[in-house]
């Protein structure tokens, strides 16, 4: 099998947060897909592994902050690279608390989601959380990031919690 043809897939990159009680935490992603739009439903799926997914998992709410073009790679790399365990990924960084109290990532975001868990699959090291929106904003124009752009132009990599992960 020819793994590589997964890597032909597209993708957008995103910051996922929720919160846990009156903590908060946020990773990246590639995997939010719009499920339905009546009512609107999206999904994200998140490595059981993960902070996030505890968070969520707990909270039963997530938030979906769509990333720029422009996002330095530093910026993902806080998210994407960095355990919510050992540091504090949001010092410094604009948020504002949704109407779920789950952060919601302002800096180089184009528009954010905000959703109840309605449903969950566990699919072996990741679950796929399908949430129902409460609320979204566009918040500036602009081109999303797509994970191709992410690989081809920013040069970025995949961290190996990444359901898209491969050993190449």
């Amino acid at each position: 099998m020819d793994t590589k043809a997964l890597h032909k897939i597209s993708y957008g990159m995103y910051v996922i947060c929720s919160r846990k009680g009156d903590k908060i935490n946020g990773q990246t992603c590639n995997t939010v897909i719009q499920v339905s739009s009546e009512p609107p439903i999206v999904s994200v799926c998140i490595n059981k592994g993960n902070l996030t997914h505890e968070f969520i998992d707990d909270s039963g709410v997530f938030t979906i902050s769509i990333l720029d073009q422009e996002t330095p790679l530093g910026f993902i790399g806080r998210f994407g690279f960095k355990s919510g365990r050992e540091v504090d990924k949001l010092d410094g960084v604009t948020y504002k608390l949704g109407e779920t109290r789950a952060p919601i990532i302002l800096d180089n975001t184009l528009a954010y989601l905000e959703a109840k868990v309605i449903n969950h699959v566990d699919v072996g090291t990741h679950t796929i959380f399908v949430g129902e929106l409460v609320a979204s904003e566009a918040i500036k124009e602009g081109e999303p990031m797509t994970y191709a752009y992410y690989h081809q132009v920013k040069r970025g990599t995949t961290p190996k919690t990444a359901p898209s992960y491969h050993k190449d």
